[in-house]
């Protein structure tokens, strides 16, 4: 009782050129996928530690910066960026002067 549903044009375009890929033996948009993740294993990894000259470098270049900022100009996860942050303000080589709920924004103390 009652057919299948009728594709519409689209539908059965996409069909056709799906049986003619399978029957030429060309990959499918499937295969396009698996290009996409060996470009992403081709990037570099996120280190985990920064170092003082990493640092001082970025933060001498800037009047302002944030935990993400330095993350992404150092190539640190932004916690390792966040906890660096913490102890330059508890050493006073920065100092705090904007943002809440833990997303702030430090300044630089000149020497």
């Amino acid at each position: 009782m009652g057919g299948g549903k009728k594709t519409s044009p689209a539908q059965a375009q996409k069909r056709q050129a799906d049986e003619a890929a399978k029957k030429d033996g060309t990959k499918s948009k499937k295969g396009k996928k698996d290009t996409k993740s060996d470009e992403r294993s081709a990037k570099s990894k996120i280190r985990v530690t920064l170092t003082d000259e990493q640092a001082s470098k970025i933060l001498k270049g800037s009047k302002t910066i944030t935990a993400q900022e330095l993350s992404r100009q150092a190539g640190v996860k932004i916690s390792a960026a966040n906890s660096y942050l913490i102890k330059s303000l508890e050493k006073g080589t920065i100092k705090k002067i904007a943002g809440h709920s833990g997303h702030y924004i430090y300044q630089p103390l000149s020497a």
